[in-house]
């Protein structure tokens, strides 16, 4: 008798950010929502910096407007960087970071994406990438002194984060955690279960073997960014194996949501239903390498 493996389902979304890449005119989050639903996406990750405003009746008209258009808001993406020498510098990281948790309760979001963040060279991103990351510590500091510091950061956040009920998900967003290393190393020095992971499947940019880095992190991603480059890309393009990534992901038990973020040149209108496509025909084909 032939046995039948019943597919996992794809709960597929977008960010917000795969329709404004830090442009001057910002695409209001209503219309990111209205589009997100033509698509049948299951859901929608909030850019915090795209945010028209934070005021109780604006969150509230986000969330009433999401649950209209049968869309869950599923992760809070902010930016935040507790790689600072100065403690005052730290702690105004840790406020914001502490305001955000708020803001995601006030929106029924159950995660926030969360930085390491890095030893900075106030340059530009395009330097960024020349520098491999922003990893080598400034003078007279060390990885060490980096990595006390996040570390202690995410501890001091992670009780209000418990109170409200939100996640904190760490991103493989440069600094400390270009690597896989590096973001195993914070994820395994706090025990907490109010902090997982998020794979950017774009940003191991630097790894000798990207997909042997999404294994290590693999048993702690609870969400899965997935870079999409149409148009070829407007920092970088990856020839991505979304399918390897996606058995990858199952192989670990993942079941979470997967967030579009197109980051290519193309207009979203265009570009977005064909990463809609070619990240549900990955699926199926990660699925099918189970039966």
């Amino acid at each position: 008798m032939t046995k039948i493996t019943k597919m996992t389902r794809l709960r597929l979304g977008t960010s917000s950010y795969s329709y404004w890449h830090f442009t001057p005119e910002v695409m209001p989050l209503e219309r990111v929502l209205e589009a997100a639903a033509a698509l049948g996406l299951a859901g929608v990750e909030l850019l915090h910096r795209q945010m028209a405003s934070e005021e109780p009746g604006y969150l509230r008209s986000l969330r009433r407007r999401a649950f209209q258009l049968g869309l869950d808001l599923y992760n809070l993406s902010i930016h935040q960087d507790f790689v600072w020498a100065e403690e005052e510098e730290r702690r105004r990281e840790i406020e914001h970071t502490l305001h955000c948790i708020d803001l995601a309760h006030e929106l029924g979001i159950p995660s926030i994406r969360i930085n390491s963040g890095g030893f900075r060279k106030q340059a530009p991103f395009s330097e960024l990438i020349a520098a491999r990351g922003w990893v080598e510590p400034w003078e007279g500091y060390t990885l060490d002194d980096g990595f006390r510091w996040c570390i202690d950061a995410i501890e001091q956040c992670l009780p209000h984060a418990e109170r409200r009920g939100v996640m904190l998900l760490l991103e493989n967003h440069w600094g400390l955690t270009t690597t896989a290393d590096g973001m195993l190393r914070i994820l395994n020095s706090i025990d907490s279960p109010w902090l997982r992971a998020i794979l950017d499947m774009g940003n191991f940019y630097f790894e000798p073997d990207m997909y042997g880095a999404m294994e290590k992190v693999a048993p702690y991603v609870w969400l899965a960014h997935a870079k999409t480059y149409p148009g070829g890309g407007t920092v970088y393009t990856l020839d991505l194996d979304y399918a390897r990534i996606f058995r990858i992901l199952l192989d670990a038990g993942f079941t979470g949501y997967v967030s579009i973020e197109m980051e290519g040149h193309e207009p979203a209108q265009t570009a977005m239903p064909k990463s809609v496509e070619l990240l549900e025909a990955a699926w199926r084909q990660a699925n099918e390498q189970s039966r």
